[in-house]
């Protein structure tokens, strides 16, 4: 019975086989030919390489459902299976996906727009839907974060409002430090200017550093001091180291040129005990 039934759907079988490799084998080239594309298209538009990879991210995936689509109704058809009962299933079942999967569609809408706008890619600093990291994919529904502590973040793409990238193109530091109201204000910028550009000119900083720093002056005049501001432009990913070096130069600089930073001071005051009845 068994040699009877390897006789009659063998072929079926054999076909059935030779069909599924094909399909990979087109899905390899197709991929490998598209992946070629984008790479061109990211080159020619002057797009980075995290640019291109977010892109063919989110293409293979598009590619890899479509092809396994195709190949499963292909061996269906080969091996004899009618296909018209199952894509009036499929339409049924999809229509009613449909209407119970609006989310779903909007996630997915949401992240085409996402990458056809180069709102972020692959490598990016954003911040979205209250939280915060670095972009470590950006798939059909979702797109994944990974924040400071390391914790990683899944947020739907059709829940994304506003984005903040803080890593597009280039950052900007601002650097707000406080002196005491005693202090010569107009000698503390000075002293401050000087310890900014003299950061921009050192050899090991000056190639993070896209542009002379810029000193704005007198930002506030806070409860216990006067706020200094100053402006850092760098290159995108450059922003946090930058700002931990500039304010550690910063603070030794004032310490030397004896500039006081204030710190809150708490002043305790003592009552009389005795009594007004004398």
């Amino acid at each position: 019975m068994i040699e009877d039934f390897l006789d009659e759907n063998g072929d079926k079988a054999l076909a059935a086989i030779v069909v599924a490799v094909g399909i990979v084998l087109l899905y390899l080239i197709v991929a490998r030919l598209l992946r070629g594309i984008v790479n061109r298209i990211a080159e020619e538009g002057g797009d980075s390489a995290a640019r291109a990879e977010t892109l063919w991210a989110m293409l293979r995936r598009v590619l890899l459902i479509v092809f396994i689509a195709i190949g499963a109704l292909t061996v269906a058809v080969v091996v004899g299976i009618p296909i018209t009962p199952l894509l009036a299933v499929g339409s049924a079942v999809g229509v009613a996906v449909g209407f119970g999967a609006q989310d779903l569609v909007r996630d997915i809408i949401a992240g085409f727009f996402i990458l056809a706008e180069d709102q972020y890619h692959i490598g990016d600093v954003i911040r979205v839907a209250g939280v915060a990291g670095a972009v470590e994919d950006i798939r059909l529904r979702v797109t994944v974060l990974r924040d400071l502590d390391g914790y990683v973040h899944y947020v739907p793409n059709g829940q994304i409002q506003v984005t903040t990238n803080l890593t597009q193109q280039f950052s900007q530091v601002v650097i707000d430090v406080g002196v005491a109201y005693k202090v010569d204000v107009d000698r503390a910028i000075d002293v401050f200017g000087d310890e900014l550009r003299r950061l921009a000119a050192d050899d090991e900083w000056s190639n993070m550093i896209i542009e002379e720093p810029q000193i704005l002056g007198v930002d506030a005049l806070g409860d216990s001091a006067v706020v200094l501001r100053g402006v850092l432009k760098v290159g995108a990913d450059d922003r946090w180291l930058v700002k931990r070096e500039t304010l550690r130069r910063v603070k030794n600089r004032f310490d030397a040129e004896g500039i006081e930073i204030p710190y809150p001071h708490l002043t305790l005051y003592q009552g009389d005990s005795t009594s007004g009845d004398g």
